[in-house]
């Protein structure tokens, strides 16, 4: 049971130790501080992902019980992470421009036609036991850019000082922790097995690290980057949870489980809207 946490532990551990050695370095870091400091964050960030290992123990036939519920989570924590997260942050500083709606509705048009295309790639292979959804994949692809955008967050963050990055590090933290096991669920639920969902989550979390580097290398530019990424970001989630994740619960006939897939659905929601008191 203890080994199920120890990745969070190390993490949390070393957290507070960053968070205590940046007492005294307020002041604008130097670059140096700024690479060390952000790749190591993101690093962190990406072990993260790993979190889907809790659920390597659980047998196969009980885990299939639980998938739907992990689903339910996701679709609101997804939704949630859009409203309550994302487009309040470009818009606080942008506003609700047409450029933005424009962007949402470009990240939704993005995932409908990759979903199509590798929908009718595998509608003209052989069916077998181990098909793949398309929205396993799509999930992925969210996810990595998702992730991406989380580097580019968390950089940008010590490119001001070492206690924003702290402070954003900690809160993309617990943002992530909920949506790694809704995305350990949903690939489950797409037809991978438990090893390789947690091997494909982790390698699309290696994708903070890239957005890291972006952001130290453009540096002053990072801003209007993300003004662009995030909103797309959006509209990739809104397409995942609303054409994909929810119709799934539609599936559910019996009226007990659908009512404890609702509650879960608006705990995805209440999570979000929890975390935005760490911002």
């Amino acid at each position: 049971m203890k080994k199920r946490y120890f990745i969070l532990v190390v993490y949390l551990i070393i957290s507070i130790i960053f968070s205590i050695n940046s007492n005294a370095s307020s002041h604008i870091p130097s670059k140096y501080d700024s690479w060390k400091y952000s790749i190591s964050s993101v690093s962190l960030i990406s072990i993260i992902s790993l979190i889907g290992v809790i659920t390597l123990s659980i047998k196969s036939t009980n885990l299939k019980k639980i998938i739907l519920y992990l689903v339910s989570f996701s679709a609101g924590a997804l939704l949630g992470d859009v409203f309550i997260h994302l487009l309040p942050e470009v818009t606080s500083h942008y506003g609700f421009t047409i450029k933005v709606s424009i962007l949402i509705l470009v990240g939704i048009l993005m995932s409908f036609f990759i979903e199509k295309i590798i929908h009718w790639n595998h509608c003209h292979k052989p069916t077998n036991k181990k098909h793949i959804h398309p929205f396993a994949y799509l999930n992925l692809i969210g996810d990595a850019f998702h992730n991406l955008i989380d580097g580019i967050a968390i950089a940008s963050s010590y490119l001001i000082s070492i206690p924003a990055g702290i402070a954003t590090t900690i809160a993309v933290l617990f943002h992530e922790i909920p949506q790694e096991i809704g995305d350990f669920g949903i690939l489950i639920h797409g037809g991978f097995s438990k090893a390789k969902a947690l091997f494909l989550n982790f390698i699309t979390a290696l994708t903070a690290i890239l957005g890291a580097i972006i952001a130290l290398l453009i540096g002053n530019y990072v801003e209007n980057l993300t003004l662009y990424l995030i909103p797309i970001a959006a509209g990739n989630l809104i397409y995942i949870a609303a054409s994909d994740l929810i119709p799934e619960l539609h599936k559910e006939p019996n009226i007990k489980k659908s009512i404890v897939q609702s509650f879960i659905f608006m705990l995805g929601i209440l999570t979000m809207l929890t975390l935005i008191l760490l911002d």
